[in-house]
């Protein structure tokens, strides 16, 4: 048996040593985004229910980014200091929390405290699963092993819309009773996580690649670092002034009902599921950077010429397409990150990493929604197209990718 054959079948033996924890945390990743976009799928019914204007709706989705904004940087620096596990397990109690005040809510100020917490549950669920992730896998194996998580990710963004798409449309539950159907199974997500046990997974000596310490600095502030979260920046801003008003367009634009508009938003965060491990193995076998360009290239084709041809089936094919291009750039948007940010400091490099949504989560649905008042819905699709393709040239000449060790 060869030298090459053994370190392969080594590798494949690790990989299936810890393939229950990334299970879990594929799970526990849908779990965590179940009821953060319930409330957008269900935007046309909340405005009804309470006579919101498209401001105050932006404003909604809004606040919760803001409460995102101001913990992510704690909540990176508590990481490092007690670590991963306890952070996963504080994250689900707030999403259940949440959910419950959400099943009781009575007013858009109930509405709000309850999304802020399921803002807050995410970010204190992402940076701690990469977190434990990449210490976990070897350098050249996180592209693939987010790409797997991130499958939850994905599953749990298109189950949340659905689900209430189903259970208000089908089964004549009210949307209240939508949230209150997921405390559940996070309570069988806690359960999971508690399972795993409390040893500290840390990568091995012989799965560190040599070059990782010639790759990263004392400091995680450099200049390549900065570059790329301002990068990250923007491209949340084109997908993020999107995402929020999608339903309210379908339903307004081309005159579908509150139910398939919800069930169309749902479904586009199923193509993740496909995407985000297919864009982890190819990132991780041509390069991150390359991989970036080639996706997001994509995303720019189908968000122009669903802008360009005027046909309600076009459009919602060409959209969901857009949606998959960009859960094709996830994993390797993640796995960057690893390489940026020092390991000891990893907690707080993925908090940075997950700021910039925060913050444009704040800014976006403002800027939409008023830009939508003055030029029309549709205008706020054209932006997306423009910064999209600033995205690219910033991609291409502003950030440099350190040579990779070969796979």
């Amino acid at each position: 048996m060869n030298k090459d054959h053994m370190k392969k079948r080594k590798g494949n033996e690790g990989i299936l040593t810890i393939r229950p924890v990334l299970l879990i945390l594929s799970i526990t990743h849908m779990l965590t985004h179940v009821c953060g976009r319930i409330h957008i799928a269900i935007f046309p019914i909340i405005r009804n229910e309470f006579n919101l204007s498209l401001r105050q709706l932006g404003l909604i989705a809004a606040i919760p980014s803001l409460c995102q904004v101001l913990i992510s940087i704690p909540t990176g620096l508590i990481i490092d200091k007690i670590g991963s596990k306890k952070m996963i397990l504080a994250s689900l109690c707030i999403s259940i929390l949440g959910s419950i005040i959400a099943s009781q809510c009575i007013d858009p100020v109930m509405l709000i405290i309850a999304i802020s917490l399921f803002y807050i549950n995410t970010t204190i669920y992402h940076a701690s699963s990469y977190t434990l992730i990449t210490n976990i896998f070897s350098n050249r194996d996180i592209s693939k092993a987010i790409g797997i998580q991130d499958i939850g990710d994905n599953f749990g963004k298109a189950i949340g819309p659905i689900s209430a798409s189903i259970l208000i449309g089908f089964f004549f539950l009210g949307w209240r009773q939508v949230y209150l159907f997921w405390t559940i199974p996070l309570f069988i997500g806690i359960i999971g996580v508690i399972s795993i046990g409390n040893k500290p997974y840390v990568k091995s000596k012989e799965n560190i690649v040599k070059s990782e310490y010639k790759l990263q600095s004392d400091s995680i502030f450099t200049s390549n670092f900065v570059f790329f979260i301002f990068f990250i920046s923007i491209s949340a801003m084109a997908r993020q002034i999107v995402g929020v008003f999608i339903p309210i367009y379908l339903v307004d634009h081309w005159g579908l009902s509150n139910n398939l508009s919800s069930l169309i938003y749902g479904s586009s965060a199923l193509m993740g599921i496909v995407g985000a491990p297919t864009g982890g193995f190819f990132a991780s076998k041509i390069g991150e950077k390359k991989w970036l360009l080639a996706v997001l290239s994509l995303a720019c084709i189908s968000l122009g010429l669903a802008l360009a041809i005027p046909n309600v089936i076009v459009f919602v094919i060409l959209y969901i397409f857009y949606v998959f291009s960009n859960t094709l750039a996830m994993s390797a948007r993640s796995a960057l990150m690893a390489w940026f940010s020092p390991s000891r400091n990893r907690g707080l490099g993925y908090a940075f990493y997950f700021l910039p949504g925060s913050i444009m989560g704040v800014l976006a649905p403002l800027f939409a929604a008023n830009f939508a008042d003055i030029f029309g819905l549709t205008s706020i699709f054209y932006v997306a197209l423009y910064i999209n393709i600033i995205c690219l040239v910033l991609l291409k000449f502003g950030i440099k990718i350190p040579v990779q060790p070969s796979k």
